[in-house]
């Protein structure tokens, strides 16, 4: 499976931040390893900084932490927020880690929306969307081979022009669909959003020319949810987020049921009605518990996937 591909299920990691740093690495890498083993196609790590809950500084890293320890599968941290960082650095970053696992490693970024990571990087949003726009065309260059600009001696960065690290952006808007059309790059949609207005975007996609995969976040749940702790991640997101995406979220958009293939039959519906191909599954929010994590992992991978490939390819 190619990273970031179309037909992939794969599982968003988040850490467990009430554990020592040290056990968090840990726990992530057996969480990694144990959703590969159970049929993931791959992982996703995401970006916050400061400690913010449930999130992680430095999700590239992250990934590669995975990768040792995952016995197949890919991992990409997606998204990641470009507009903190020099795209030129992004891509060095990732094609040498995709140097050391080839066709393993993808990437997804975002533009950002937490004006506490631009504080604390000491970095304006000023013109936000344009740098975004700028670095993601940039990033996409050296990653596909096709513009590899002042990195056209690095190693890394030659091997993309016969095998490119696949990119995927964060869109919640038909701007935002068009412009990776326009760059020739995959998207990534909201988990809020509805499947009605995730099939909005899709299909403004795929109208601007763009043939790369549409993945859809979503959570899911098999038997009875954590609700509470799932409502109180919502009202985090709802602080936030731009006020356009917010107006297209209704409801939590959770998946859950108290049996698997009531569980695959939902989430194949919503693929459906979305108009996506791929799917990145989560079960994580502050306030679950690894062990917990660890049971959903298998429980999706061993019950649920199968019947989910089946209808995503």
């Amino acid at each position: 499976m190619t990273p970031l591909g179309r037909g992939s299920a794969s599982l968003r990691l988040y850490p467990h931040a009430d554990l020592a740093a040290p056990v968090i690495v840990d726990e992530l890498r057996v969480q990694a390893a144990l959703a590969v083993e159970h049929g993931f196609d791959g992982v996703m790590t995401s970006e916050h900084h400061g400690g913010f809950a449930g999130y992680l500084p430095n999700p590239l890293q992250v990934a590669g932490w995975c990768l040792e320890t995952m016995t197949t599968g890919w991992a990409a941290p997606c998204p990641l927020l470009l507009t903190l960082r020099p795209p030129a650095l992004v891509a060095e970053e990732a094609a040498w880690l995709a140097a050391r696992f080839p066709g393993r490693v993808g990437i997804g970024v975002a533009a950002g929306a937490l004006a506490e990571d631009f504080t604390l990087m000491g970095i304006g949003r000023r013109d936000l969307t344009a740098r975004f726009a700028t670095g993601l065309d940039a990033l996409v260059g050296m990653l596909s081979g096709t513009d590899p600009g002042g990195l056209a001696d690095d190693p890394a960065i030659k091997a993309c022009a016969t095998q490119p690290v696949p990119v995927v952006s964060a869109a919640a808007s038909r701007t935002a669909v068009r412009r990776a059309a326009a760059v020739g790059v995959g998207v990534l949609l909201d988990s809020l959003a509805t499947p009605e207005r995730s099939r909005e975007l899709t299909d403004a996609y795929r109208d601007a020319g763009g043939t790369g995969p549409c993945i859809l976040v979503r959570r899911v749940w098999v038997g009875e949810p954590p609700r509470e702790q799932m409502d109180r991640q919502v009202e985090v997101y709802r602080g936030y987020a731009v006020k356009p995406a917010q107006q297209h979220w209704h409801g939590d958009q959770l998946v859950a049921a108290t049996n698997a293939a009531d569980v695959a039959g939902n989430l194949a519906d919503v693929a459906a009605r979305a108009g996506v191909d791929a799917l990145n599954l989560r079960v994580h929010v502050p306030g679950v518990s690894p062990e917990a994590a660890r049971d959903q992992i298998r429980r999706l991978g061993d019950d649920v996937l199968d019947r989910l490939h089946n209808e995503l390819r």
